[in-house]
Parts: C-alpha cells; structure tokens; sequence
C-alpha cells in the first residue's frame, strides 16, 4: 500500500512539474513533432458481424449407424470447406471429407460429400450427397453412396441414409463438432446491403 501511494505522489509531482515548466522548456517539447494532421489508413477488418466467407472446419465425428440389422458406431474426423453467404438463398455450399472406423465390426469408411444449406427459422440446415468407400481388413474396398441432412448448433447433427455395394442398406445418426480452422472474408466493392 506503501509502495503504491509513493507511485502516486511521485507521478502527481512529474506531471505537475511538466505542466508547469515554460513553453520553450524541454520538458514540454514533444519528442516527435508533428509536421502535419495525423492520417489513418484505411480500415483492412471486416466487421464482427460478417460471417460471410470461405471456412475449413475440421474436428471429431461420431454417429450410430444401423448396419447389418444391428446397431454398431464409428468414430473418425471430418474436414469441410464451405463458402458462406448469409444473405443468399444459397447461405453455404461446399465439401465435405472424412474418415472413420467401426467400433464393432472392424474396417472403416471414406466419404466426400457436396454440401448445400440455406437459413430457415433462423438456423442454418441443409443436405448432403456423395460417394462412400467402405474399407475392411479382409475384403476388397467396397463402392457406395448416401445422402442426409444436417443443421448447425455451433455443432453439427446429422443424419443420412446409404447403400454400400454387397453390404445393403444403411441409416445413420451421428454428430460433427465443427472447429473453425481457417476464415478468408469476402472482399466487398459495395456495402452488403447495395448487392441483393
């Protein structure tokens, strides 16, 4: 306490002297003068409130998937890349690739999916389509394909259905914790409002 008010006083006496001293004293003089007004640049951030851009969201997925007639899980990771236009219909497209593994049955699965989504009630949902692989240890990579539905939380739920060439039929529920990775804003010429 001490120590803090002997901060005090001595600031107070430093300030006090230099605001007193005369105008041609050096204790007054400014160390850089100043030729001219001081310019800013121009401003480089987008505001807080633009979502709108390119995104890589990578992070865990896990999802139940009815197989075989019995349920089994997977657990792997999942890289999107997504254009993000808040205003359009469209408000994101893009891609979408992951790995994962059984937990029960062995093997695992590679899947890249196009995905779409628009805002409704205030909440981004959408669609996705694509190819799967589905790997086993003792069989050939086998070729599929599914299509799902999805919507985002700050996570992202999903669900999809599929077929796998000699496996059949196959629904999934699952969940995507969506970290962002990379955000490259969208250089406007012309305020947000001006472009729809």
């Amino acid at each position: 306490m001490l120590v803090v008010a002997a901060l005090a006083v001595v600031a107070a006496r430093t300030t006090t002297a230099a605001a007193e001293a005369p105008v041609g004293d050096p204790a007054r003089r400014d160390p850089h003068p100043r030729h001219g007004t001081p310019r800013v640049g121009p401003g480089n951030l987008t505001p807080g409130w633009d979502l709108d851009g390119v995104y890589l969201w990578v992070g865990p997925s896990g999802a139940a998937s009815w197989v075989d007639d019995r349920w089994d899980s997977t657990w792997g990771i999942d890289a999107s890349l997504v254009r993000i236009r808040e205003q359009a219909r469209l408000a994101a497209a893009g891609a979408s690739l992951g790995a994962s593994l059984w937990t029960a049955r062995g093997g695992g699965r590679v899947w890249l999916d196009a995905i779409a989504g628009t805002y409704v009630g205030g909440r981004m949902i959408g669609v996705s389509a694509g190819p799967i692989l589905e790997l086993a240890e003792l069989a050939h990579p086998r070729l599929g394909g599914s299509v799902g539905v999805w919507t985002f939380l700050g996570v992202t739920p999903y669900a999809r259905i599929g077929a796998v060439d000699r496996l059949g039929m196959f629904g999934e529920v699952g969940l995507h914790v969506a970290l962002p990775v990379l955000h490259r804003p969208v250089r406007r010429t012309a305020p947000a409002y001006a472009r729809y």
